[in-house]
């Protein structure tokens, strides 16, 4: 079921509630689903269909997943935090995650941005 316009313009006005000095407040979004079900707005699923899919948007802009192929140290993870942080003026997190595909190297991902140094990404390059 798709969200009309209406249905994402209340998602997205909810949504703008659920910030508080540009990051996601968990009280305000409990605030925001408390008043979902007292209200019973028209097509509450596709609203919150539309309202979960911003706040996630959100959330991942402030998380750096990092990919890596050979051990990670926490110094390197608070260097890449610190990093992320400093590009994207807000706090990002950052948590390691191994992947055996990598040869060498690291894939940091925040939000939809992809940063890669690896050897495996480097070799992608050249075959195309």
């Amino acid at each position: 079921m798709a969200a009309d316009k209406q249905t994402k313009l209340l998602a997205k006005q909810l949504f703008k509630l659920s910030l508080v000095n540009g990051a996601v407040s968990p009280e305000q979004v409990a605030g925001v689903l408390g008043w979902v079900e007292q209200h019973s707005p028209r097509r509450p699923v596709a609203l919150l269909k539309v309202y979960h899919h911003r706040i996630a948007i959100e959330l991942a802009k402030s998380h750096a997943e990092i990919e890596h192929a050979g051990p990670v140290t926490e110094a390197t993870l608070k260097l890449i935090e610190g990093a992320m942080s400093q590009r994207y003026k807000r706090v990002v997190t950052a948590s390691a995650k191994p992947n055996a595909k990598l040869l060498a190297g690291l894939r940091v991902r925040v939000g939809s941005d992809i940063y890669e140094s690896s050897v495996a990404g480097q070799l992608a390059t050249l075959s195309v």
